[in-house]
This record gives structure tokens, C-alpha cells and sequence, in this order.
């Protein structure tokens, strides 16, 4: 059975706005991209998947590590939730109609370790009980505003682990308690 997994890059007070906190160093990066390799999958939400969908096309100036990171990205499976969008790219299905009944599915017919992107879609996930993990990566910067890691109330969890990552970022791993 797959594992949901809902992690995010976020500021000390609790925000994943990644214009603001800009890109991670290389360390990170590298971290990131043998994360994304090792994965069964993504589900993504509508807002989150349409801002991932920058990887679907080489863009100038982009250096190895970018294409690097694209690649990988488009050999990846990725579900996207969403009741508005009628159809989605290569390597993406679309689930519209009964969410939980489809990743409960998702979850059974597939094993390893599945991302879960974006907070809104994380919450519907939390509220259902299909969130295996959360892995808060903190950057220490405070943006004071944007949008928050939990969207709704803190579920009960557990840390299990935390880490060091790269020079400056700290990854909590949570589970529900």
C-alpha cells in the first residue's frame, strides 16, 4: 500500500509562498530532485498542479539542475484534483467525482510513497484520514503573510523525525497521532 505524503517548503511562521521564499540552495535542490526521483507518484491539486506545469516545457536560461528536475517531473505519475479542469497532461488523470473513494484506491493499487501538493487539497486529504505523513521543511526566513501550511486546524500528530537538510533548512516528520 502507497503512503500519502504532504510536505512543503515553508518560513518559520508557517508559510509555503515560494515566490517569496525563493529557491532553496543547491543542497536542497539535490535533496529535492532524488525526492521527486524516488516517488510512485504526486497528487496535486488544481492551483498547485497549474503552477507545476512550468516543468512541461524547456525554458531558457533554465541550467542542468532545471532540466534535470523537468525530467524527472514529466516521467512522473501525477493525479490532479479538481472539479473545473477538463483535461490535464502527460502522465496526469484527472479525478473529479468521489475523491476519497479515489484515492483510497490509488492508495491500495499502488505502493512506495505518493506526494501530496498543495494545502487546500491537503486538508480535504487530513479531513478524510488519508494522510500518512507530513514533512515540514523549515527555511529561516519569517514572511509574516501568505498562504499557511495547515489551512485549517492542526490535526493531532506525532513527530517521528527531524533532520538536517543542506545547510540551513530543518525537515519535521509528523504522523497522526
Amino acid at each position: 500500500m502507497a503512503k500519502l505524503v504532504f510536505g512543503l517548503m515553508q518560513s518559520l511562521d508557517g508559510y509555503v509562498d515560494h515566490q517569496k521564499l525563493g529557491p532553496p540552495g543547491p543542497l536542497v535542490s539535490r535533496h529535492f530532485l532524488e525526492h521527486v526521483r524516488n516517488l510512485t507518484g504526486m497528487v496535486y491539486g488544481r492551483r498547485t498542479y497549474e503552477i507545476m506545469r512550468y516543468w512541461d516545457e524547456d525554458q531558457p536560461g533554465w541550467d542542468t539542475e532545471d532540466h534535470d528536475f523537468a525530467a524527472i517531473w514529466r516521467s512522473q505519475s501525477k493525479w490532479v484534483v479538481s472539479r473545473s479542469l477538463k483535461s490535464v497532461g502527460a502522465n496526469a488523470i484527472l479525478v473529479a467525482d468521489d475523491i476519497e473513494a479515489a484515492i483510497r484506491k490509488l492508495k491500495a493499487q499502488h505502493s512506495g510513497e505518493i506526494d501530496v501538493a498543495g494545502p487546500d487539497l491537503a486538508r480535504s486529504l487530513t479531513d478524510l484520514g488519508l494522510i500518512d505523513e507530513y514533512r515540514l521543511y523549515l527555511r529561516p526566513v519569517v514572511l509574516g503573510h501568505g498562504k499557511p501550511f495547515f489551512t485549517g486546524p492542526r490535526p493531532p500528530l506525532r513527530l517521528v523525525a527531524s533532520d538536517l537538510i543542506g545547510e540551513d533548512v530543518i525537515r519535521l516528520t509528523y504522523v497522526p497521532a
